[in-house]
């Protein structure tokens, strides 16, 4: 798994190692679950789906009780979080490695980052677009914290390792044969199922499946 940004090293070692032990519980995966959930009733024919930066799988898990003959891919880094993937969902076809690294040799249906691209240095974005729509047979997904504008912020006492922007205002102004399907707002404060105030934007190729 080799990193190729300081970013990527951060979340290759032991403060991923970290992130993924504190994120465990099926509460999140309720979260996600219901999130998913009103996502996917915006698409159809989804039969493969390919999530970059997976980490212990908790997208993943919801994915898996929606979408139950799914084919499930992941790309991951850290490799305790690789391992939770491997051990809870053993059929997902599972990609150790870096996204700046992954070279897909096929497409899905749908291909998505859920609190990744903030994480993410700058500079290697259009990279990580570019891999996204390559990847995509018919929808794009993005879940990230957005801002207008391009900025950091401090990440638990550490600096450059998240960054708030206009990632879905990109990814369509790089990629004009995308089309924007709908898009929403997960807030912390849910009663229900919380989020850490994602705003997702679901993404279609036109002619390929948007509703």
């Amino acid at each position: 798994m080799n990193a190729s940004t300081e970013q990527e090293v951060f979340w290759q070692g032991q403060f991923g190692s970290e992130y993924t032990e504190r994120n465990a519980g099926e509460r999140a995966i309720a979260s996600n679950t219901a999130l998913f959930a009103r996502i996917l009733s915006r698409t159809r024919g989804i039969g493969s789906v390919l999530e970059l930066g997976s980490n212990r799988g908790n997208n993943l898990v919801a994915l898996r009780r929606l979408l139950p003959a799914a084919q499930l891919s992941a790309v991951e880094i850290n490799p305790t979080a690789a391992q939770h993937v491997a051990a809870t969902l053993p059929d997902v076809e599972l990609h150790r490695t870096s996204i700046l690294r992954f070279e897909p040799e096929r497409r899905w249906d749908l291909v998505f980052t859920k609190g990744v691209l903030i994480h993410i240095a700058p500079e290697e974005l259009t990279r990580v677009y570019d891999l996204m729509r390559r990847a995509a047979a018919r929808y794009v997904l993005v879940a990230e914290y957005m801002n207008p504008t391009p900025v950091e912020v401090n990440y638990r006492g550490h600096a450059n390792k998240l960054f708030k922007r206009d990632f879905a205002g990109e990814l369509l102004d790089r990629c004009p044969e995308l089309e924007l399907v709908d898009y929403g707002f997960a807030w912390r404060r849910d009663p229900n199922f919380a989020q850490d105030d994602l705003t997702w934007f679901l993404l279609a190729l036109r002619d390929a499946g948007a509703d």
